[in-house]
């Protein structure tokens, strides 16, 4: 076989075009890949080795039966030629396939151009084995032995578990009940790990194929548990152990719920951890109570967890190189899980002999042990009435620092949804005052030429009134119109008519803002009345109209709508948030275009009200899409946004019974469509 490449993709949905284009691949060692535990997405390149002559009926040969996904490219000249697609599904052999794992076999038309190969792997769990391109007909002998040893390793097994539930029923000792469940789980969890229980069991069940290595290590380990200490009768011989033990259960327990979550690759890391820990601590209660307190049985047990041991420690070094990765390294976990059960119930038997004679000593001392007990449980009865008074008065003040906690969270919560109020009418005052402002200016820029040309004709018509009709009256009213020339009468005319027209259209516009602004307000209404939806948007747009950039238009496009029953106040909140929101997006665009619009529509449908508010902005990833609404996220820089406003407008428009959507696109702008029930009575 050729060189192996690897890459790691940290992409999402990195396509093969990509990888041929720019990803720099590492070369590896060795055809054996030990990628590590977790999620892993790899690529894979390698090609059939130059020195292989005739190159038909080849097979690409993954020895990995936990695959998640895997995908296959073969590429000649930097084009992909032919392409093999496994999914999860796939992944796992059905009961009529050759072996515990697919293989992906060349068309003889592509092997012979000898391209390079191409594979996308992704695992989720540990991902250990070689990758190789090899005769079929090889990786076809392989897969025949392994199903050759899988049938030999359970019949081994399946006899070891009736000798034991023979002697179950003999004897009635829980150490071979609990034994015989240890062996049932330790050989499913062997045969999960060679993908032979997916086949078997469950070829359809894709959370048990992915959960059961984890599920069953962790039950198999309680089992060993249960059994090491009753076996070893730990609690009376080992009892500082006891508690040691009692401990790693608990910690098995919590593992195994947290293995039946979206979290299994923590359980499959503690299932190590727990498991790697139980045999070193195994193997010391055993030599403490084989050499410490002399029971023989023991030593069967100590050599049996010996054997475990070293076959996990040749099982792992397999998959670092240490030791060659061949079929007697596949195997040696099975090997030595054979000779550990074979071994354990030669103690079982021993253990019979054994406690007969433990069985008299423990009737003599059975009354004095059972007046011991009465001592005790008074004391603990005493001691227990003592921890309820002392547990009690503990709850008493921690009940009382937990209501105060709670009133001192009201309290922030309240605080910071007044801040977002305070911000919100804080921008839109500032925007009122300007748009205030302007018309404002535009009347008293008016009043003082207004009042000159007043003057002027003031002047003019007291000049009629002094005419002194004894004199010469002629001469007056010549003076007079010289005057009228002088002032150009017929443009102050005109410029006064001109300058009430514009304080007129000041005034118009002033009304017409405070008209909007209590129109959006609605302060003095706080209980649900019909309100038209179209009236509202409208409202806002003109309050914030001093907010948008000249390359900013505003496209309306409201529908004929019926009246909706809402808190009027709180919908134009609604409103202000999405189209502040909006313009903000399409402000922080690096580039922007010679027109960005703000397109506000609104339609009834299905007895249901629905407004758009959609901008080219700069828009949203789906990660910050999914965070948009929950308190305290912001995108904004720090101080420029306490990210309650849009988790307040879900809130909102969840009160009115309505919902809102968020549709996305970075670089292509957002839409938030909300919809609330019509009324239609």
């Amino acid at each position: 076989m050729s060189d192996v490449y690897l890459y790691q993709d940290t992409g999402e949905q990195t396509t093969i075009a990509q990888i041929l284009a720019s990803a720099k691949f590492t070369k590896s060692s060795s055809n054996l890949l030990n990628l590590g535990l977790g999620y892993k997405n790899y690529w894979i390149k390698t090609s059939i080795a130059e020195k292989v002559k005739d190159t038909r009926d080849f097979s690409v040969f993954i020895d990995q039966s936990r695959l998640f996904y895997v995908e296959v490219f073969y590429v000649k000249n930097g084009q992909v030629i032919f392409s093999q697609h496994n999914p999860f599904y796939n992944l796992i052999p059905n009961k009529k396939s050759i072996g515990n794992i697919n293989y992906f076999k060349i068309p003889n038309n592509i092997s012979t151009l000898r391209p390079d190969i191409y594979i996308h792997a992704v695992s989720k769990e540990l991902f250990v084995g070689p990758v190789e391109v090899q005769k079929t007909s090889s990786s076809v002998s392989l897969l025949v032995n392994r199903d050759l040893i899988f049938g030999l390793y359970s019949g081994a097994l399946l006899i070891m578990m009736l000798y034991n539930l023979f002697l179950y029923f003999s004897v009635q000792d829980r150490s071979y009940i609990f034994y015989v469940f240890y062996i049932f789980f330790t050989w499913l969890t062997q045969i999960s790990v060679q993908g032979f229980a997916s086949k078997y069991f469950w070829p359809e069940n894709q959370w048990l194929h992915q959960h059961s290595v984890t599920i069953l290590s962790l039950i198999a380990l309680l089992f060993g548990l249960f059994f090491t200490i009753t076996f070893l009768n730990i609690e009376k011989i080992a009892r500082k152990f006891y508690k040691l033990l009692l401990t790693i259960f608990f910690l098995t327990c919590i593992t195994l719920a947290v293995s039946f979550t979206s979290y299994l690759s923590i359980a499959f890391a503690f299932m190590q951890l727990l498991t790697f820990l139980s045999c070193i601590v195994a193997l010391v209660i055993a030599y403490y109570v084989y050499f410490k307190k002399g029971f023989k049985p023991a030593g069967y047990y100590l050599l049996a967890w010996t054997t475990l041991i070293i076959g996990i420690m040749i099982f792992i070094a397999k998959d670092y190189g240490i030791v060659p990765y061949n079929k007697w390294s596949i195997y040696v976990l099975q090997i030595a899980s054979i000779i550990e059960v074979t071994l354990l119930s030669f103690a079982l038997a021993d253990k019979i002999n054994y406690f007969k004679k433990e069985n008299e000593l423990s009737q003599l001392q059975a009354l004095e042990i059972s007046k011991e007990n009465e001592r005790l449980i008074r004391e603990q009865n005493v001691e227990l009435e003592i921890k309820v008074q002392e547990r009690t008065e503990e709850l008493q003040a921690t009940n009382s620092n937990l209501n105060q906690a709670i009133i001192d969270l009201k309290n922030a919560q309240s605080q910071l949804v007044d801040a977002e109020k305070m911000a919100s009418l804080g921008q839109l005052t500032a925007g009122i005052a300007h748009e205030i402002n302007n018309p404002i200016n535009f009347v008293t820029s008016n009043i003082k030429p207004l009042e000159l040309d007043i003057n002027d004709l003031k002047e003019v018509i007291t000049k009629y009134e002094k005419i002194d009709l004894n004199s010469d009256v002629v001469q007056q009213l010549k003076d007079i119109e010289s005057f009228k020339k002088q002032i150009d009468l017929a443009f102050v005319n005109n410029e006064i008519v001109s300058l009430l027209s514009g304080i007129q259209e000041g005034a118009k516009r002033t009304a017409e803002i405070i008209r909007s602004l209590r129109n959006f307000s609605r302060v003095d209404e706080t209980d649900m009345k019909p309100v038209d939806l179209n009236e509202g948007l409208e409202s806002t747009l003109i309050l914030i109209r001093n907010n948008l950039p000249d390359y900013l238009k505003v496209v309306r496009d409201y529908g004929n709508l019926p009246k909706v029953d809402c808190l009027p106040g709180k919908i134009n909140q609604v409103f202000m948030n999405l189209i502040s929101n909006g313009i903000q997006a399409i402000k922080s665009k690096p580039l922007h275009e010679e027109e960005e619009y703000l397109t506000v529509k609104t339609w009834y449908e299905d007895q249901e009200v629905k407004i758009s508010i959609k901008d080219t902005g700069i828009g949203m990833t789906e990660e910050t899409k999914h965070k948009i609404f929950e308190p305290f996220f912001t995108t904004k820089e720090i101080g420029e946004g306490t990210g309650l406003g849009l988790s307040i407008v879900f809130s909102i428009v969840e009160k009115h019974k309505g919902h809102i959507e968020v549709i996305s696109k970075v670089n292509h702008g957002t839409e938030f469509i909300v919809t609330l029930p019509a009324n239609t009575q």
